[in-house]
């Protein structure tokens, strides 16, 4: 591999591991304080930002694990995904921390210069979040949300295809899909489910969720919802030695209830989920 051109493309100074034939760079999120536990936290303790390159057939292989604060993790995911990266895992790593810290891993396979320079380019969507606004903001922005939610179930209920489960305002949907641990078939009601809840008003309304999907269908179905503006707020796993391997991940969305299922519905299609069965109600 050509570490001089990772160094260039980057913008930092990487060191190779000769023995794992790995080329790595980093860089320490001083940018911002963090106090974690009342203790404010080094970047050596755990604050910092790598992409490790080792050399394939078709060029090298990187993996990486990015800092992100929550007004950046949107931005940077995004250019992620538009510049040929995979992300892979999204989840925090501390408890009381302030402001809050969250690490997405990011991989992909290709040319160097793609790989580096998709690189920067998600290192630069955090930095200019930070630019703009020094501190990390505590929320995302919109008009507040009533105290009482009052979203009309039957307009969802068409999107969906499926009857809703409505209380106090608030609309639900679950669906189930099939996998197997240790030989014992699981589904719905054992956690394998996508699910959306709307509060709000029909105008000013949210969304939430779990989307439980493959892995080939998680890169499709990450670009699809942040396409339409919904925030993934976490990727991880929820079971282990199931079959298939299931990743789960959560969102949250801003707007028209409407405009929400259909993002949330686009993003069933995209994922081919042509194992959703109807919906349960819990």
């Amino acid at each position: 591999m050509d570490t001089t051109r990772i160094d260039q493309l980057t913008g930092l100074k990487g060191k190779f591991n000769e023995k794992e034939s790995v080329y790595k760079v980093t860089f320490p999120r001083n940018d911002v304080k963090v106090i974690l536990d009342g203790w404010a936290m080094p970047p050596f303790m755990g604050l910092g930002t790598w992409a490790a390159f080792t050399p394939t057939k078709n060029g090298a292989m990187v993996m990486g694990d990015t800092v992100l604060f929550e007004d950046e993790v949107t931005p940077a995911m995004s250019a992620a995904l538009e510049n040929g990266l995979n992300v892979t895992a999204l989840h925090n790593h501390f408890f009381f921390d302030h402001p809050k810290v969250y690490f997405m891993h990011i991989a992909g396979e290709g040319p160097v210069d793609t790989l580096a320079g998709a690189i920067k380019k998600v290192y630069d969507a955090a930095k200019q979040v930070r630019t703009a606004n020094a501190a990390p903001k505590e929320s995302f922005g919109g008009a507040a949300l009533p105290d009482k939610s009052s979203i009309t179930a039957e307009p969802l209920n068409e999107i969906f295809a499926a009857q809703g489960e409505s209380k106090d305002g608030m609309v639900k949907f679950t669906f189930g899909r099939s996998a197997t641990m240790h030989g014992v078939n699981i589904s719905k009601d054992m956690g394998v489910n996508t699910w959306a809840a709307f509060a709000g008003t029909d105008d000013n309304a949210i969304v939430d969720g779990d989307f439980v999907v493959t892995e080939d269908e998680l890169q499709s179905t990450l670009r699809s919802l942040l396409r339409e503006k919904i925030n993934i707020v976490a990727i991880h796993q929820h079971m282990t030695h199931e079959e298939p391997r299931m990743m789960f991940f959560h969102y949250w969305g801003r707007g028209r209830a409407k405009d929400l299922a259909h993002a949330i519905k686009g993003a069933f299609l995209v994922a081919g989920l042509q194992e959703v069965t109807a919906p349960i109600h819990n």
